[in-house]
């Protein structure tokens, strides 16, 4: 596989959320979004530097059905990866942040284990280790290209990052993609794999509480944001686009549902965390109507488009849509499926077929 995009940060939060904080007056917010932008950058310098020196490790791991996990504790420190508190087995620490990143990775483990046969993020048993408590009032988590990494937040504006389970399962998976498609981190490639970490992180928030498509909030981050945010539930909203969030603070969610409103810039790696709203509401639209689990047919198809080996890492929406159509096709012939495909696309105006 290629490196590429090994040194590409990937951040939970977008860098126009980051933006906007970083602008206000109040220094409650300015300040954490500050420094939080200024760490991001310097990471993003580190690793493009660090992906055009290496490549990628061979995994340390063994196929097993139990994951292997493991948390360090940055004790409130910008380094990597601490001290470690925490091993497979352990009895569950006093520290809730410790067990809730423990119990996230052990669920992204088990929805990619039983419901697409997938051994851990490189699909040959890497072991799952995290950071906690990284940085001071650090508005972000992170997948580092072989760890997690979860900033406590500043307590105002976002709370603890471990808090959402969907914010665990959305990063690892970037290492899935990483592993497989290894999508370009611009345009309407970048747009795909962030998706790809929404669809999934739903689909292992989903896995965990049992829900099915309907009952689903289809909401990433939910929980997420903290007493300082008065009119907001989530960083985005997979089901209605551009509806997470309209705040004072925040501002308005920028995501689109449709072609219609395609955003073209140049900020945020040409907006992949504002276009991705698009094929996220595609994979929406096609699990609600095929209902049911959203994994068990909606999810393979989308994970058979990730691994198939056809997807380009220069892919497009329409060259994902017409992979999908063809996933579909081979996974359950011409029947309800195909078409919930179709119709999904032709909806937010990608060309499937």
């Amino acid at each position: 596989m290629t490196t590429q995009n090994h040194g590409i940060f990937c951040g939970i939060v977008p860098p126009h959320v980051l933006d906007r904080l970083a602008q206000s007056e109040d220094p409650l917010h300015h300040e954490p979004a500050r420094r939080t932008l200024e760490h991001d950058g310097a990471l993003r310098t580190r690793r493009r530097v660090a992906a055009l020196q290496t490549t990628a490790a061979p995994s340390a791991g063994t196929l097993s059905d139990t994951p292997q996990r493991t948390i360090y504790d940055a004790g409130h420190r910008a380094t990597q990866p601490g001290r470690k508190v925490h091993s497979e087995g352990d009895a569950p620490s006093k520290d809730a942040t410790v067990n809730r990143a423990h119990a996230g990775l052990g669920a992204t483990f088990e929805l990619y284990l039983k419901a697409f046969g997938r051994h851990s993020i490189d699909d040959a048993g890497l072991p799952l280790d995290a950071t906690v408590h990284y940085g001071e009032g650090y508005n972000n988590a992170f997948w580092d290209g072989s760890q997690m990494v979860f900033g406590d937040g500043d307590g105002d504006i976002f709370l603890d990052f471990t808090i959402p389970v969907d914010v665990i399962g959305h990063e690892l998976t970037h290492g899935v993609t990483q592993h497989t498609a290894n999508l370009e981190y611009y345009g309407q490639s970048g747009a795909l794999n962030e998706s790809l970490s929404d669809v999934f992180g739903s689909l292992i928030k989903q896995y965990a509480l049992g829900q099915t498509a309907d009952q689903a909030d289809w909401l990433i981050g939910q929980g997420l944001l903290g007493p300082g945010i008065d009119r907001g539930v989530a960083l985005r909203s997979m089901k209605e686009p551009g509806t997470a969030y309209d705040d004072d603070v925040l501002g308005k969610d920028p995501q689109p549902g449709s072609m219609d409103d395609y955003v073209r810039t140049s900020r945020d790696n040409g907006g992949v965390h504002i276009n991705s709203g698009i094929p996220n509401r595609a994979f929406c639209l096609v699990a609600t109507a095929l209902g049911g689990h959203a994994w068990e047919r909606a999810g393979k198809i989308w994970y058979a488009t990730l691994t198939g080996g056809e997807l380009a890492s220069d892919a497009q929406f329409a060259d994902f849509a017409r992979l999908t159509v063809a996933a579909a096709r081979a996974l359950y012939s011409d029947g309800d499926e195909v078409r919930a495909v179709l119709k999904a696309w032709s909806q937010v105006g990608v060309p499937a077929s």
